[in-house]
């Protein structure tokens, strides 16, 4: 397997809730369904559980601040709601 499939199988680890469960219950099978050689499958056997959480937990709050407006855009769309309900008085 290359560099670019090892590292898209630690992406996937990273962002996939239920494929970073099934891989913490059999690392090797799960390492093995992907493609792995057997010596990538021994390095991520050894791998760091915490930092895997804590990496895939600040991934994930990464996407949820992408998701919501900026500062300035929500800003402006209370202004834009106060401009209008005046209209309405």
């Amino acid at each position: 397997m290359s560099a670019a499939q090892f590292e898209a199988f630690l992406a996937r680890l990273y962002v996939d809730a239920e494929a970073r469960e099934n891989f913490k219950a059999n690392p090797r099978d799960e390492s093995k369904k992907a493609g792995l050689s057997d010596e990538q499958c021994a390095a991520l056997e050894n791998l760091d559980w915490i930092g895997l959480e804590i990496t895939a937990r600040s991934f994930a709050r990464k996407r949820q601040l992408k998701r919501r407006p900026s500062w300035l855009a929500a800003c402006k769309l209370r202004l834009s709601r106060l401009r209008f309900l005046r209209f309405l008085q």
